[in-house]
């Protein structure tokens, strides 16, 4: 019987949702691992999950158990680090999520200078914008830009992201400049997304802007050369139609009514709050995206 393994086991099931999962992450067969969590609730004499044939229920007291093995393992792996020395260099492999365009902008320039820093490092690198389960998918480290979800994970700032409305000097030359948001309804607009209406934000209005035009699209460097190609106003971050600002193939619109930059968190479960490698990554992002990569 060792207390701190059936601790790992809980935490993984809790995370994973499930034994089957749980089991798959861990290399166990899934009776081995239901039948350590029964011999821990017998041990502690109470129910810590509730069973059922399509999920399982966390009890109150079970979460509270999740809640102190994770606080208690922390410390555990922070005292193995410093025996192992805290000034060793961080070593291991990375698995890594971040959005498309973003990744295209920046992480093409950054990873290869963390490597190079970290030579005994090494990153799996998935670049999807669709929201992963970053437990159940077996992420070590989520890049995420906007508002986060409440949840049991943990979310640190790396950097801003602003976005601007823009569009080319001939389709304004064509359509005339909007002034104001309302403006817009009289123009073709290039939202972000499909199969749902799309809004648009702006500073100081309570209320989103309906927008709608010949194109929509979850690509942003798609919509970007699509309103350079002069077919309507677009909004997208900067860092996808910077260069295309720089060389006037786009100029900004309705400036003064942009809403409030959005963030870019770096998002990880909370056993992976000591890890080198990943606080490494953060930290690294954090100090070349503050100073313009």
């Amino acid at each position: 019987m060792n207390p701190f393994e059936d601790m790992r086991l809980f935490c993984q099931v809790m995370e994973s949702g499930s034994f089957t999962a749980a089991a798959e992450q861990l290399g166990l067969s899934k009776q081995f691992v239901s039948r350590r969590l029964i011999q821990l609730e017998e041990r502690l004499g109470v129910r810590l999950l509730n069973r059922s044939t399509r999920r399982l229920d966390v009890t109150p007291l079970g979460q509270s158990y999740y809640e102190s093995a994770l606080r208690l393992l922390g410390e555990i792996e922070q005292v193995e680090q410093g025996i192992a020395g805290q000034n060793s260099e961080p070593r291991g492999t990375i698995r890594l999520s971040a959005p498309l365009s973003f990744a295209m902008a920046h992480l093409g320039c950054l990873l290869p200078l963390f490597l190079q820093r970290h030579p005994q490092v090494s990153v799996e690198v998935d670049l999807s914008d669709r929201p992963v389960d970053l437990i159940g998918e077996g992420y070590d480290l989520v890049l995420r830009i906007g508002t986060l979800e409440d949840s049991t994970l943990i979310a640190r700032r790396i950097a801003s992201v602003q976005r601007v409305y823009c569009a080319s000097p001939d389709y304004l030359a064509l359509r005339g400049t909007p002034l104001k948001p309302e403006d817009l309804t009289a123009h073709d607009c290039l939202p972000y997304g499909h199969g749902r209406q799309v809004q648009w934000r702006f500073k100081g209005k309570l209320q989103g802007l309906n927008v709608s035009g010949r194109m929509r699209v979850n690509n942003g460097e798609l919509l970007r050369d699509t309103a350079i190609a002069g077919l309507g106003v677009t909004y997208l971050p900067t860092f996808i139609v910077a260069d295309a600002l720089k060389d006037g193939r786009l100029v900004t619109l309705l400036d003064d009514f942009a809403p409030e930059a959005l963030t870019l968190s770096a998002v990880y479960p909370q056993h992976r709050q000591s890890s080198r490698p990943v606080q490494a990554l953060v930290e690294f992002l954090r100090e070349r995206l503050a100073s313009g990569c």
